[in-house]
């Protein structure tokens, strides 16, 4: 199956986070290859501690053999590996595939890496541990303008309008820098 990971960083070596992680998942047991990636953007941080500095962000496509559950637990240990750090976890808001979010009513903190599984294939799931699609990917121009660079005509499962069409009537007014294509 195809299955889209949103990467992000705004700590340290941003474009060397970006391009460890893609590569890290590449080498992963289960990873048929990169089918596709998008440019990379700097973008300004949302629900971020003041001061954060801005994010680099991407959107990889991979061909995928195992279970979305393998995937996402995967880039789970890639983040770790990374650096990433974490508050205290829970259900709701540790895994990737729910958002990111280090502790509910918080915001997001920084991070060296950000990875998040946005959708496996035509799969659909709500449950405590991972929702496909991402649940909030189609309200974030940092994650719609990159996956839009890889599949503008893509329709996500339970959705009726591609990505272009979702990316071009999104009202986030957000800054978006787009600065290689090659990385």
């Amino acid at each position: 199956m195809r299955a889209a990971i949103a990467l992000g960083s705004n700590l340290g070596d941003r474009l060397a986070n970006l391009q460890n992680a893609r590569d890290r998942i590449r080498a992963l047991n289960g990873v048929a290859g990169l089918i596709v990636q998008s440019a990379i953007y700097e973008t300004s941080p949302v629900d971020c501690e003041p001061g954060a500095q801005n994010f680099y962000n991407a959107v990889i496509e991979v061909g995928f053999e195992k279970s979305a559950d393998a995937l996402l637990g995967a880039l789970q240990e890639i983040e770790r590996a990374l650096g990433r750090e974490r508050t205290k976890p829970s259900p709701q808001s540790s895994p990737p595939g729910r958002g990111g979010r280090e502790a509910p009513g918080k915001g997001n903190r920084s991070r060296t890496i950000d990875l998040d599984l946005l959708y496996c294939g035509s799969e659909r799931r709500d449950d405590a541990m991972l929702q496909l699609p991402h649940p909030r990917m189609t309200e974030r121009k940092f994650v719609l303008q990159p996956l839009c660079d890889i599949a503008p005509d893509l329709r996500l499962p339970g959705q009726t309008k591609s990505v272009g069409e979702l990316l071009a009537q999104l009202p986030d007014p957000a800054k978006i820098t787009r600065l290689t294509d090659k990385w």
